[in-house]
């Protein structure tokens, strides 16, 4: 199997000079809406909905799909074991984070983020194509569901987990979301507020506006981070409303080698409906 050409935060202009090279062993994964997907996508993506990435059970809809969901998922891709995945979405990487962290909680490690996605794809002019794309493999799974299982270290953590390290030095919880959650003033769930001791860095600050949603530059992201504690030492949870932006937040520490980044699936979603678990709306 050859390298892959691909860092783990690719430009789309690197992604774009690769188009023509009629590679079988890279799949893009465009993760959008139907209607937004329709309307223009990088030549050759397969196009997946969001929904895909979600369990969709209630009360928690937004739990990982079951193992033979996601084998489906990664059949009508035409995602195998030895594909390099190059992810977007049309936000800046929420979507395409969150299907990244799925492909690494089954143990497939070899994929990029396309910087900026969608936005910068199109602010650098790069060519979009409308209308459908065939599935690779729409007939013929792949990859059958009794060939995939849970990552042996699969990046996530539930809330017991979170509660047994509250106190842990070397735990730090990143709250994704905004200044307004984190304060509790904004209510998404029967209890607001925060986990006890989380550090608040919402999402969309990483991203540079000015240059279609890519990323600023990754010393200062890491900076910022470290001011918080977020630092590469730690063993780092993070989390948002539904893993939706913390999908985002998941990568970013990824690219920033962070060693042990985790994502808490359940989210506030999950404690902040639940009785027992602690809230602090100190801010």
């Amino acid at each position: 199997m050859a390298q892959s050409p691909f860092a783990t935060i690719l430009e789309p202009e690197v992604l774009e000079a690769h188009l023509d090279r009629n590679d079988n062993d890279t799949v893009i994964v465009q993760v959008c809406s139907t209607e937004r997907f329709l309307e223009g996508h990088i030549p050759g993506a397969q196009h997946l909905p969001p929904q895909s990435l979600l369990c969709g059970t209630p009360p928690l809809t937004a739990l990982p799909p079951s193992l033979t969901q996601i084998a489906d998922t990664l059949a009508h891709l035409g995602i195998r074991k030895h594909t390099h995945v190059v992810a977007l979405d049309d936000e800046g990487g929420g979507w395409a984070g969150r299907l990244l962290w799925t492909l690494s909680m089954v143990g497939h490690e070899n994929w990029s983020l396309l910087n900026g996605g969608l936005w910068a794809w199109s602010g650098a002019k790069l060519p979009l194509v409308s209308g459908e794309e065939p599935a690779r493999f729409e007939e013929t799974p792949v990859q059958p569901p009794q060939a995939l299982t849970w990552a042996p270290q699969a990046p996530t953590v539930t809330a017991a987990q979170i509660i047994e390290h509250l106190t842990d030095p070397n735990w730090v919880i990143w709250d994704a979301r905004s200044a307004d959650e984190y304060a509790g003033i904004r209510h998404t769930a029967q209890r607001n507020g925060h986990i006890p001791g989380a550090k608040h860095y919402e999402w969309t600050r990483a991203m540079d506006r000015d240059q279609h949603l890519r990323l600023r530059p990754l010393d200062t992201i890491q900076a910022e981070l470290a001011a918080l504690g977020i630092t590469p030492d730690k063993t780092i949870v993070t989390h948002c409303h539904s893993h939706h932006r913390s999908g985002f937040t998941w990568v970013l520490g990824k690219i920033l080698n962070f060693n042990a980044m985790l994502a808490y699936p359940g989210s506030w979603s999950e404690w902040g409906n639940a009785a027992e678990t602690p809230i602090s709306t100190d801010v």
